[in-house]
């Protein structure tokens, strides 16, 4: 007597994880230019992190696309519960942070993630990350060419920019924690070096 045995052959796929890249920079440093560049340029197939505030949605703004928007209880919670990876308080009351679940979830789906929070952020997420992630310190060429920066945009006092020059003074003083550092003194060129930057990380 015969018999036909079927086999079932099971194909696993293995996913790489993402990786996270950090960049972080005294205000004034054209961080956000920087990062605004490499992503438009479509260099590297990256995903911006979306933060969770307490505010409420602006007109068009989307939870889950703009922001996580939370309840004022929901986000203290979080922070209690240790659900941020970084957070801050921005002005009274007013609160801003990067989930952990939010990065979990990117990284563990294969995708490379870039992410724009202080300094004292980027140092926890390479804290809780390690080899995972990539932290990039971008520099001005000096405290006084910052705070001439400053002053150029005509947004804030003498008083809100000596705050500002007071604090990029103390994030400087952290610079040689990060995995890499830039000076912005000609942007093309900044641009050009953080990219290269995060093409070395990432392999590319």
């Amino acid at each position: 007597m015969g018999f036909c045995l079927n086999s079932h052959i099971t194909k696993v796929i293995f996913m790489t994880e993402g990786k996270i890249i950090v960049i972080s920079a005294p205000s004034g440093s054209g961080k956000s230019t920087i990062i605004n560049s490499i992503l438009d340029s479509g260099t590297f197939d990256l995903e911006f992190s979306v933060s969770a505030t307490n505010r409420h949605p602006r007109q068009g703004e989307e939870n889950g696309v703009h922001y996580h928007f939370l309840t004022t209880e929901a986000f203290r919670e979080a922070v209690e519960n240790g659900e941020f990876i970084e957070w801050e308080e921005v002005y009274p009351g007013r609160y801003y942070g990067t989930l952990r679940s939010e990065i979990d979830r990117m990284i563990s789906g294969g995708k490379n993630v870039i992410l724009d929070i202080d300094v004292k952020g980027a140092l926890n997420v390479k804290e809780i990350y390690g080899d995972r992630a990539r932290t990039i310190f971008i520099e001005p060429p000096s405290i006084d060419e910052l705070r001439r920066r400053l002053e150029s945009r005509g947004t804030d006092d003498a008083e809100r920019i000596s705050v500002r020059v007071g604090r990029a003074r103390y994030e400087l003083s952290l610079a040689p924690e990060f995995d890499a550092r830039i000076i912005n003194d000609d942007l093309p060129a900044a641009i050009a070096e953080t990219t290269g930057v995060i093409a070395q990380f990432l392999g590319e």
